[in-house]
């Protein structure tokens, strides 16, 4: 059966909430952060693949749609790139972004050194570096066309192998590593594990979060439903960034770079981004940003999912398993003993080291839940609250957005 563009995106979000559905039913997929729409998307590729396997092909999709979705989230993304709110979060946010950018790179250096090594194109340890751990399961399907021109062939279902592998790392050491820095520094300075802070104390970074949530938005027009117009007006706002951004990466691209569809607009949003920050030209609320970002993400994941090709793993399951162990191993390495003296050897360091593991190999939720598990034990860390989902959830994906673009142009 053939569908059409409008029912391929129906059954996709049919089976986003069939992911949902199962998050519920199978406590682990929640415990360990399994995005939905990767529960619902991956029994749906398998039973397909099984399907392959004896020459039937009950479904066929029309995924025109996929692309214009991609881009839609990382747009949001680019307008998450205010320098305002850079500065605001101070120098422990400018730090942060600095050190998470750094690793990231050095994820592209580690996997493409160990896949020469063991015989393998460089940029196969590139996608399960930087580009799956740090980046997602959304970034890796969104870089994965460019890296099976490339030559790495098999690369969506590489991408979404290397993330889960990640998203679940993230989360089963993030929460003890954390836990064994609390309780080494306890053991050196007994009764206190640090100075934890004050939630909601004037002028603390948290009520910088908050204030980012609740910024204002323009009026709507005499007659005009008020959240109808927001979403309207923001929805457009997104439109103008994809659709300039279209030509900015066609000027790159006739530069000689190799970069993926969505950096153009990701460019455009954080300049209309940083415009409307200095001038408060458009108003925007980051808010209405993200929420429509998150429903292109889920419904892009979903349809990239539901149409892998699982059986293109064979034959590669041994390379990626050693790339991924080192990167396992390298994000702990540098919990452990770089993250804390950097940002400041106190609890709320302690507490980002734990954040750092999950969304270097997870995601901002992995992140969130292993900060959330430190904390109901030893107490709150504000600091590190404001600090983690800043740059997990928007700077490290705009950066790490350009340092794959590098990889992809010196070794491809």
């Amino acid at each position: 059966m053939q569908l059409d563009l409008v029912q391929t995106v129906a059954f996709a979000g049919v089976i986003l909430f069939l992911g949902y559905g199962l998050k519920k039913l199978i406590p682990p997929l929640a415990r360990y952060n399994i995005p939905a729409p990767v529960a619902g998307g991956l029994p749906v590729a398998a039973l397909l693949t099984a399907a392959y396997t004896v020459n039937w092909q009950p479904l066929a999709f029309d995924t025109t749609l996929q692309t214009p979705l991609n881009i839609a989230f990382f747009t949001s993304v680019g307008f998450g790139a205010s320098l305002s709110l850079l500065r605001r979060g101070g120098p422990l946010v400018i730090t942060f972004t600095i050190v998470a950018s750094i690793v990231a790179a050095l994820q592209n250096v580690l996997g493409g050194l160990v896949a020469m090594a063991m015989g393998q194109p460089p940029l196969l340890g590139v996608l399960a570096g930087s580009v799956t751990l740090t980046g997602g399961p959304a970034t890796g399907l969104a870089f994965a066309p460019l890296f099976e021109q490339a030559g790495v062939a098999g690369a969506a279902t590489l991408a979404v192998a290397s993330a889960m592998v990640g998203i679940v790392s993230g989360g089963v050491i993030g929460g003890p590593l954390g836990t064994w820095l609390i309780e080494r520094a306890r053991s050196r300075t007994p009764g206190t594990p640090a100075t934890p802070g004050t939630p909601g104390t004037p002028g603390t970074l948290t009520n910088l979060a908050e204030a980012r949530v609740a910024e204002p938005s323009a009026a709507a027009p005499a007659g005009e439903d008020v959240e109808a117009y927001a979403l309207l007006k923001h929805l457009v706002l997104m439109l103008v960034a994809m659709g300039a951004g279209v030509w900015v990466s066609a000027w790159i691209s006739s530069l000689g770079f190799t970069l993926p569809a969505y950096i153009g607009a990701m460019i455009v949003a954080a300049v209309l981004r940083n415009v409307d920050d200095a001038g408060g030209v458009f108003r925007m609320s980051q808010r209405v940003i993200d929420d429509l970002g998150t429903v292109a993400l889920a419904l892009f994941l979903v349809m990239a999912l539901m149409t892998l090709r699982l059986w293109e793993l064979s034959g590669l399951v041994g390379p990626l398993v050693v790339i991924l162990t080192l990167q396992v191993a390298l994000i702990a390495l540098i919990c452990l003993f770089v993250i804390t003296p950097l940002m400041g050897r106190d609890y709320d360091a302690m507490v980002m080291s734990s954040g750092f593991c999950g969304f270097m190999l997870g995601t901002t939720a992995n992140a969130m839940a292993n900060m959330g598990a430190l904390v109901e034990r030893y107490g709150p860390a504000p600091k590190a609250y404001l600090v983690v989902p800043l740059v997990g959830a928007f700077f490290i994906d705009f950066f790490n957005a350009l340092l794959i673009t590098v990889a992809l142009n010196v070794w491809q």
